[in-house]
């Protein structure tokens, strides 16, 4: 969908929507709109009993000769209105419209009261209107052509629109990063595997990130043995591809050249291997590569958007399934730190291929901190259900950055524990360590086992991602499906506290 802007003016005819605050107060738009129509958004409002409330809409379909529809949207409380409140304002318009017309016109008034300019207003509920927008259908054949969404367009008019046209455009790069991974996730396993993801990564270098693909051959000489472990029963050769943005000059010092780094999991479809998986919601497992979605989705949300920051992206992509090579509970295998594990159940297998790719990204690029993400463990699940992702951290500082920016963009995370002993769960008699710490607390020992492979020296946070990369449920910017979590938090995190100015 094409979302333009331009400076106010109130149409003619066709699809418009206004806007109210909370006690029904309407905008300046809306006030000169109701005029027009005889009052007939008064009336309406009333009728509905539309208080202007955050969520609450009031819509008109033919109010005259002149509009196909006039659609008004409560924003809330002018004092309370955020980015985010606009985003889901947007995200409610684009549901709202999308099986009517070909184009409609927002109008956004300046609202006394808020701290935000008409133009960032503006902005915002095209973001969200955009990130709404999101369809994964390139395999629907025979949909009913009354299902597809006909609206094309949305214009939104404001005062200085060029400001909101500028800052919508780094917006739009964000929710192309997004939309990046939400294909990605979407993708069944028979088209998306270790190799067909690597490509994809490297459709990136056109924006400028320089990509790297590692085989089990390289991989093998750097002593990965957790990650190649997992993949070995599998006939698709497992890769590691690590993706690097520079949008620090090489004139600014060794601090801001040091780089920011995140790791991914990548199991392109998990079976659980020797240790099978129950039939029954095995499917699903096709997104068990959503962290290495998110890694891929935000470094082209980086580099689209042109980031003052050096980021590197690492995704350790492999393929988990039963086979006459395949890895057995007991193995015990090498990783590249050195540490030995014993494998018990197979099926823990995600900790294995992080385990390597996170030695790799620390060892290689010394990084300022490492966010790791992962569809880990169905533990963290039961323990938060889907609304926020488990983080579990070694810094402070950078585990409120994490919550912080997922609040204000509404990717939320919640802290959980750490501990020694969690920790001795995991220690084995015959390896280093064992790659399950028993049923209870699984998540965190699960984070535990990856904090074995962070350097003392390195911030780190994890974020167990299982509850919350695929949705049943649509919400205001984001349709069921693959949601993209993690692209617009961690671009949050980045832009914040970590662009060089």
């Amino acid at each position: 969908m094409k979302i333009t802007f331009a400076n106010p003016a109130l149409p003619a005819q066709g699809i418009v929507v206004v806007t109210a605050t909370e006690g029904g107060k309407l905008s300046k738009s809306a006030e000169a709109l109701d005029a027009k129509l005889g009052g007939a958004l008064t009336r309406a409002a009333k009728a509905g009993k539309f208080k202007g409330k955050s969520g609450e809409s009031v819509d008109l379909m033919a109010p005259d000769g002149r509009y196909e529809r006039v659609l008004m949207v409560g924003l809330g409380k002018a004092e309370d209105m955020k980015d985010l409140g606009l985003q889901e304002a947007g995200g409610r318009v684009y549901a709202a419209l999308s099986g009517q017309g070909a184009n409609a016109t927002v109008l956004v008034d300046a609202i006394e009261g808020t701290k935000m300019t008409a133009a960032d207003m503006a902005a915002n509920l095209g973001f969200g209107a955009l990130l709404r927008s999101y369809r994964f259908d390139k395999y629907l054949t025979k949909e009913p052509k009354e299902k597809k969404p006909v609206l094309k367009g949305l214009k939104v008019t404001c005062a200085s629109s060029a400001k909101a046209k500028a800052a919508f455009a780094g917006m739009e790069k964000v929710a192309e990063g997004v939309f990046f991974t939400r294909d990605l996730v979407s993708e069944p396993p028979n088209v998306l595997y270790p190799a067909s993801l690597a490509k994809e990564c490297q459709s990136l270098k056109k924006l400028g990130v320089k990509v790297t693909v590692l085989g089990e051959k390289e991989m093998r000489k750097l002593g990965m043995g957790a990650l190649l472990g997992v993949g070995q029963g599998s006939d698709r050769e497992s890769q590691m591809v690590i993706m690097e943005w520079t949008g620090v000059p090489k004139s600014k010092g060794a601090k801001a050249q040091q780089p920011v780094a995140f790791v991914g999991k990548g199991v392109t479809f998990d079976t659980g291997g020797i240790s099978l998986k129950p039939s029954a919601g095995m499917e699903d497992m096709k997104w068990d590569m959503g962290g290495a979605g998110v890694v891929i989705g935000l470094m082209k949300a980086l580099a689209g958007r042109k980031a003052k920051v050096n980021a590197v992206g690492v995704v350790g992509l492999v393929e988990n399934m039963p086979g006459g090579n395949a890895q057995r509970p007991s193995d015990i295998v090498t990783s590249m730190s050195g540490q030995t594990v014993e494998v018990l159940n197979t099926d823990a297998e995600g900790r294995l291929v992080l385990a390597d790719a996170l030695w790799y990204t620390q060892t290689k690029y010394k990084p300022k901190f490492v966010v790791d993400l992962a569809t880990l463990t169905g533990a963290i699940i039961v323990a938060l259900g889907n609304e926020r992702a488990g983080m579990y951290a070694n810094d402070d500082k950078l585990a409120d950055q994490v919550f912080q920016a997922g609040e204000a963009v509404d990717e939320l995370v919640w802290r959980m524990p750490l501990g020694k002993a969690y920790d001795e769960l995991l220690n084995s008699d015959a390896a280093d360590m064992q790659n399950i710490g028993g049923r209870w607390g699984g998540s965190i020992t699960a984070a535990q086992f990856l904090k074995r492979f962070i350097k003392d020296e390195t911030p780190w946070v994890h974020l167990d991602i299982a509850g919350v990369a695929w949705s049943k449920k649509a919400k205001p910017v984001t349709p069921k499906g693959g949601t993209g979590y993690g692209v617009r938090l961690l671009d949050r995190v980045v832009a914040d506290h970590y662009e060089t100015k």
